[in-house]
């Protein structure tokens, strides 16, 4: 007698499931948060021992592991280091249709970059080390999107 698994066909169910959940982002980025949120502005946080300075805000210094309590407001400018376009949808994550375009920022004032959406440019227009800027979101609500995107600089120069 053949054993029971040779007479069962394998089945594969397709599926996703919908994880929701919350979590703090702690004292460091909510006070960032609501700061852009409450007055429109961008800040980052230097490092009181290297003088290095973050955007978005770190707790402690990646460098020297000092507790970073200088904060700094940028301007809100800053240079294209490099981005992406993404062709696909991927609901969960993005918060658009595509294509969507993600750079890497560089906050003028600023050592460290930050990734973030790309707008009001073509894919084909943008180059590495151009000047862009931020755009906050009208509504904002404490979050990342309340920097709704960077678009070119008018002029180019900030």
């Amino acid at each position: 007698m053949s054993d029971w698994k040779d007479q069962v066909d394998l089945i594969v169910h397709h599926g996703k499931i919908s994880v929701p959940y919350s979590w703090t982002v702690g004292s460091t980025l909510s006070k960032w948060y609501v700061l852009m949120r409450d007055r429109g502005e961008i800040w980052a946080n230097r490092c009181p021992s290297c003088g290095k300075v973050y955007v978005p805000p770190k707790i402690k210094c990646n460098d020297c592991y000092k507790d970073m309590s200088d904060w700094v407001k940028l301007p809100g400018t800053g240079t294209l280091e490099s981005y992406t376009v993404v062709h696909y949808a991927e609901p969960a994550i993005q918060p658009q249709e595509p294509p969507i375009i993600y750079g890497l920022v560089k906050l003028d004032g600023a050592d460290t970059a930050m990734v973030h959406l790309l707008g009001e440019v073509e894919p084909e227009q943008l180059m590495s080390g151009m000047r862009v800027e931020a755009v906050l979101a009208e509504q904002r609500e404490a979050n990342i999107l309340d920097i709704k995107y960077f678009r070119p600089l008018v002029g180019g120069e900030a």
